[in-house]
């Protein structure tokens, strides 16, 4: 179920920012016994680099990538941790 999961968040990612590079981990059983966790929903982070970001700021790229998970952060997600850059801030590491 959760390689399911992480499949269908690179689909909607993949879709909305066409990445360059963009790496989605289950990380639910670092959170096991949490309330997310007994609903059945996951955490989850995610690795995301796109042009598509350019000139946003960090909370404005966190509310795309949200905004485009809507209807999975209502039935599938609990917690998801963001990490959304530019090539050229990737570049810069």
């Amino acid at each position: 179920m959760s390689a399911e999961r992480c499949k269908q968040i690179e689909g909607i990612l993949n879709e909305a920012f066409a990445p360059s590079k963009l790496r989605v981990k289950d990380q639910s059983h670092l959170h096991v016994g949490h309330p997310g966790a007994r609903d059945g929903k996951g955490h989850f982070s995610v690795e995301i680099v796109s042009k598509s970001f350019d000139g946003q700021s960090p909370i404005e790229r966190h509310r795309r990538v949200f905004d485009s998970l809507h209807e999975m952060m209502t039935t599938d997600i609990h917690a998801l941790k963001i990490n959304a850059r530019t090539p050229d801030e990737a570049n810069s590491l």
